[in-house]
């Protein structure tokens, strides 16, 4: 069985869909569109901006729903999912690609997601660690035992966890991880704590767009990050995503019961290869490859 997955924030590259842009007038066409729904040129930042140009949340989310949807677009009859699941932001571009949201309502539910979480993290200083060598148990409780805001974020694969808070709580974090024998917990380059209730004023107004946006019945079952389970149902897909801003991601247990439910070949779609290999440290033998245009 096929399962794509989408890949999310911190897979952009500059250059990123340049060929697609210059190959596929079904492409430049989607990107055109996307340039004029922005009211800005995405395309110019994406193919020849600066790598900090890139990073801007406003400019990274839109770039990389962009590559990834448009990609799965270009492959025309060849897209033919069985499950599907995305990453954090990824999970958009999934809901795009299986046809329960169109591109335009995608796009413009990720711009409001961007800037809503860019406002979010100007209210209060915040950041992310990666916590690498440890049980997730045992972070869960560093975290829990933490006088500051400091959760657990992405749990992205065993032995590799992301937190998530404000920086108090993340340095704090960090020492006790250290002290327990972490091999290496290091400060992400990131603009605020994603995944944690510092993201609920984000939450509140993304949780409005979505409300007032069809969801259509996908044409496979999409495992949402809430709870790494498979969905097919608009309304519950609707719920799980308005909780995902303050929710962590569920990535291991998203890969863990794609492949219990039958994936034997795994396609990301998008920027990056991070997704395949998260994949292969759940099974070495499992297929992997990215889509290609």
């Amino acid at each position: 069985m096929n399962a794509y997955v989408f890949p999310g924030q911190g897979a952009q590259y500059v250059g990123m869909g340049k060929d697609l842009y210059e190959k596929s007038p079904r492409a430049k066409e989607m990107f055109q569109k996307a340039n004029s729904l922005l009211k800005f040129k995405i395309t110019d930042i994406m193919f020849d901006g600066t790598e900090d140009d890139l990073k801007q949340t406003n400019v990274t989310q839109p770039a990389i729903f962009l590559h990834s949807v448009i990609l799965a677009a270009v492959k025309g009859d060849e897209f033919k999912p069985d499950m599907v699941a995305g990453h954090s932001l990824g999970e958009f571009s999934a809901l795009v690609a299986n046809g329960v949201l169109t591109f335009e309502d995608g796009l413009k539910l990720v711009a409001k997601r961007a800037a809503a979480m860019q406002k979010a993290c100007e209210i209060e200083p915040s950041t992310m660690a990666a916590i690498l060598g440890l049980s997730d148990e045992e972070v869960e409780r560093i975290c829990g035992n933490i006088h500051e805001v400091v959760v657990p974020a992405n749990y992205n694969s065993p032995g590799q966890l992301v937190i998530s808070g404000s920086i108090a709580g993340i340095e704090k974090a960090i020492e006790k991880c250290t002290e327990a024998g972490a091999k290496r917990a290091l400060i992400l380059k990131v603009g605020g704590a994603f995944h944690s209730p510092l993201m609920e004023p984000a939450r509140l107004e993304l949780g409005e767009a979505i409300n007032l946006t069809k969801f259509n019945k996908g044409i496979c079952p999409i495992y949402q990050n809430v709870t790494g389970q498979s969905v097919n149902d608009p309304e519950i897909i609707k719920n799980n995503l308005v909780k995902q801003l303050t929710s962590p991601v569920r990535w291991t247990k998203t890969m863990q019961n794609m492949l219990a439910d039958g994936a034997n070949k795994i396609i990301e779609v998008g920027p990056g290869t991070v997704l395949q290999g998260l994949f292969k440290k759940i099974d070495r033998k499992v297929e992997t490859m990215s889509a290609e245009f």
